[in-house]
């Protein structure tokens, strides 16, 4: 590239966007400046501009050398369109709720050049266009302050060094006061606003002229990175590791960390352990270690209360076991295995069982014995799973309603904050003689601690799950820890049925958990539902997984493209990251111009798309995968349907939606789909793990795909070494062994 490096000063007006990613706000687009009659290109971070919107952008002109000349932006300011054709653009975009473009059509035609004036300063005027009534100007009335408070807020943001696409977020949460609060404390936005983390408010404090060694900001970061190694699956960190951790992320001299981390303790926001607090577990920390006060009550919490629960008389059942286990394979058609028997048989011995195996291995079938066994004691049963399509899985393999464990704990926005949201407890434990939870390998320590307290104790609690998966999303490795720490009973089922060695994917999956290559070349007796395609240069394998879910797949196997496909990836960056893929399948799958760009994603109607947080008042999870079907620019509405249920979203929480044409293999842990396709590349390196590959095939129902090179499938074939997770919820299981009932046990 070559240009002047001077700063220039342009005013444009937005005519498309060609290219935006979500990541990092980076914009193309195509715009209008005075003085040239063809469109010009823009490139750089422009938040989530539309056609029609004018901006007043600062940067210099270069000629790269594929795309020729170009205005790179270094910063902008967004304006009110001034001409009769840009003011119809720019209020039809559905920028102001309560104006679509039939309506912003009426309303140039009335006023002209003065439509934006109008609105600004004499909103009652609207009523001389026909159809607007007082409603509709109450809606553009709040819709049009909170656009001149949010442009405030990007002012304000802007001048301070940060991106706009904050603003809408910060102004949602704080309302007019935004500008203040953020102003007096700028690092409440990383507790108080998802997504904006401690870096983007120590950003703004340095503009404002917080120092670096000031305690606010040294107790904020430790907090801040506390938090991240939570999300890497950490419940504490050492001691000394995290003095290390904080001082090279604040950038502060190691002795400033130690008075800062005392505070909060003092505080109670962290919990220091010193070493010989717990025999067999902080010893070998020699400075301590330190939790996240909330996580410290989370791990002993689930220790003491697994103790008490096995530690509580059983009820008594009046059933004679070899005969209930005869009359279950008699009336229900199931014929169970030795180590099925077993499992069942401890179901009705044990207090807490945990039953682990990879597919094929018969973990369905025991389920359903164990509730077949349970219903002939009366006792009543209540199953739950991580996720929705987890639970209805479940659901349709055992035909018991199965349940999402929020849901089973009756999580409510209103329910006590101190008992995390959950309605159900110990003051008011489920109503239960045996609870069964499906996909436990999925559950963090806060959750499992949480549904601890609402276990009777007289109930028994089985967890199923495949320990070999990937860990939970969030702190923790609670099924992992709860089987290594000897305490409970555990039965591992190792032996695969012969209906399902019929399955290459099934076999393939247990080879590679093995530490085994898969098998490519077509077996005897063996359906062909697996496949490899080599190839080695990302591009190429980002053409050949959209031709494959576009053509390939629909052709020879009749599966839907989008309905029944689903890529998954290691990765969110990159040419095959999560990002990017979504982008050249949304734009080979589906066709329709109908779309929105709000919050930094554009969507249009048809396309695949994923909840990344629960919503408890909507009814939807974190994981859930739905359809747009609907969107309202007038009332600024995008509605999704979650197989059959329709769930509504004002544009503003459009940011809760991703793209899932594509989705990360963490993602996708407690679903199916029919398809699985995915990239397997060298550049993957530090993600390419044996139980992440392992998760990925297990996902497939009917089809899998792996499109890379051998040599980095061998990679992650070879890394059996999963990230380490500081954890000591098994030390705390064992030190809790002299509690009656919690003994260690030797696993089948």
């Amino acid at each position: 590239m070559s240009g002047n490096a001077s700063q220039l000063e342009i005013r444009a007006q937005v005519e498309r966007v060609t290219y935006y990613n979500e990541e990092n706000n980076y914009t193309i687009a195509k715009v209008k400046i005075e003085g040239r009659n063809s469109q010009v290109t823009v490139v750089g971070t422009l938040y989530s501009v539309v056609p029609g919107e004018v901006l007043r952008l600062k940067g210099s002109w270069e000629v790269h050398r594929r795309w020729g000349e170009q205005f790179r932006i270094t910063s902008y300011e967004t304006l009110l369109p001034a001409t009769v054709k840009g003011i119809e653009r720019y209020l039809g975009s559905g920028m102001i709720k309560g104006i679509g473009p039939v309506m912003a059509k009426r309303l140039v035609a009335r006023f002209r050049e003065t439509t934006l004036d109008v609105i600004d300063t004499d909103m009652d005027r609207l009523r001389e266009v026909p159809g607007i009534g007082q409603k509709r100007i109450d809606m553009i009335r709040t819709a049009w302050e909170e656009q001149k408070e949010v442009r405030n807020v990007m002012v304000f943001l802007q001048g301070n060094g940060v991106s706009p696409a904050y603003a809408a977020r910060i102004y949602r949460f704080y309302g007019g006061d935004a500008v203040r609060m953020v102003s007096e404390n700028p690092y409440r936005l990383a507790v108080d606003i998802f997504g904006i983390g401690f870096l983007t408010a120590d950003s703004i404090a340095a503009n404002l002229g917080i120092g670096k060694e000031a305690p606010l900001r040294i107790e904020t970061g430790i907090l801040y990175v506390l938090g991240q190694l939570a999300s890497e699956g950490h419940l504490f960190f050492p001691c000394d590791l995290l003095v290390e951790r904080c001082s090279e992320v604040l950038e502060v001299d190691r002795a400033k960390i130690p008075e800062a981390l005392s505070n909060l303790v003092a505080q109670r926001k962290v919990v220091l352990e010193e070493p010989g607090q717990l025999s067999g577990g902080t010893p070998k920390y020699r400075d301590g270690i330190v939790y996240l006060a909330s996580l410290h009550v989370s791990e002993k919490g689930v220790a003491e209360l697994l103790g008490r629960l096995a530690a509580h008389p059983r009820q008594m059942r009046l059933l004679n076991v070899e005969e209930a286990l005869r009359w279950v394979e008699g009336t229900r058609g199931i014929s169970f295995s030795l180590r099925q028997l077993e499992a069942v048989r401890a179901s009705l011995e044990q207090k807490m069982l945990v039953i682990t195996g990879g597919p094929g291995t018969g973990k369905t079938t025991i389920i359903k014995g164990i509730i077949a066994v349970a219903g002939k004691t009366g006792q009543k049963v209540l199953l739950a799973a991580p996720t929705g399509r987890a639970a209805k899985r479940m659901t349709e393999a055992t035909g018991a309603e199965a349940r999402t464990i929020h849901r089973l704990l009756e999580y409510g926005p209103g329910s006590s904050s101190s008992e995390g949201g959950f309605k159900r407890n110990e003051s008011n434990p489920l109503d239960a003689g045996l609870v069964i939870i499906d996909e436990a390998s999925m559950v963090d320590v806060p959750l499992m601690y949480h549904l601890l307290k609402a276990v009777p104790p007289q109930a028994t609690l089985v967890l199923v799950g495949d320990v070999d998966q990937l860990p939970s999303v969030g702190p923790g490795s609670v099924l992992k820890d709860i089987i290594s720490s000897g305490c409970v009973r555990t039965v591992r089922l190792d032996e695969i049925f012969r209906q399902s060695t019929k399955s290459m994917i099934i076999v393939n999956a247990h080879r590679i958990n093995g530490g085994e290559m898969p098998l490519f070349e077509r077996h005897t007796g063996q359906g062909q539902d697996f496949f490899f395609v080599d190839i080695e240069d990302p591009d190429e394998v980002l053409r050949y997984v959209v031709s494959l879910c576009r053509d390939g797949i629909p052709s020879r196997f009749g599966l839907h493209p989008v309905n029944d496909i689903q890529v998954l990836t290691p990765m969110h960056r990159g040419v095959v990251g999560v990002s990017n893929m979504n982008a050249r399948l949304q734009e080979a799958l589906n066709s329709s111009t109908d779309g929105i760009s709000r919050g930094g994603r554009f969507f249009k109607m048809g396309d695949k798309v994923l909840q990344t947080r629960n919503n408890y008042e909507k009814d939807v999870y974190n994981g859930d995968i739905g359809t747009v079907i609907a969107i309202d620019r007038e009332v600024q509405d995008l509605s999704v349907d979650f197989e059959g249920k329709v769930v509504s979203y004002d544009f503003k929480e459009a940011d809760e939606l991703i793209l899932a044409y594509a989705i990360s293999v963490h993602k996708s842990q407690g679903s199916e789909y029919p398809a699985v396709v995915m990239p397997v590349l060298t550049q993957h390196y530090l993600l390419l793990q044996r139980n992440l590959l392992y998760t990925a095939i297990t996902r497939g129902k009917k089809l899998v795909y792996l499109v890379g090179t051998k040599k980095a499938l061998s990679i992650a074939i070879r890394n059996d070494k999963p990230h380490k997770r500081y954890t000591l919820l098994a030390e705390r299981l064992r030190e809790a062994k002299t509690v009656p009932g919690l003994r260690p046990h030797v696993s089948g």
